[in-house]
């Protein structure tokens, strides 16, 4: 039998011989082995990020996994460009979806406001906050 031991300091090689092990069994099961990255870092004068997007399109979707815009330029734009350019992007990939999952706390009310529709909820995720999920319809024949 194995020994299971959850522990927080897990080996980065592991993590990736992992992370492609499952990317091998979704491929070998849709047929989809289109996965890409999709992700822009924007950076000032002095190279210190001051906003990001980082995510990937797969199978006719893409995923929005990390979004962040530092607090000097959060009313700038930045967000919205960023959120815009990965789902022209995702469109001229051929994506059909864009989705993201934020906390209560952080931006569901920034995706709504780009017309991105919730479709879950998961509650204390953390303790006394929800995770939400949205999506975004796209049309790849108008991009």
């Amino acid at each position: 039998m194995f020994d299971v031991q959850m522990t927080d300091e897990v080996d980065q090689a592991g993590v990736e011989e992992l992370q492609n092990a499952v990317i091998a069994f979704n491929v070998a099961a849709t047929g989809y082995s289109d996965g890409a990255s999709l992700g822009c870092l924007l950076r000032d004068q002095a190279g210190q990020l001051i906003a990001g997007l980082d995510g990937f399109t797969w199978g006719g979707y893409a995923m929005i996994e990390w979004l962040w815009v530092h607090d000097d330029y959060r009313q700038d734009g930045l967000g919205t460009r960023l959120v815009e350019a990965a789902e022209h992007e995702a469109a001229r990939r051929g994506c059909f979806v864009v989705r993201v999952n934020t906390h209560t706390f952080q931006a569901p009310g920034f995706y709504a406001s780009l017309d991105y529709s919730e479709i879950g909820l998961a509650e204390d995720t953390p303790v006394g906050h929800g995770e939400v999920f949205l999506q975004k319809r796209l049309d790849p024949q108008n991009n």
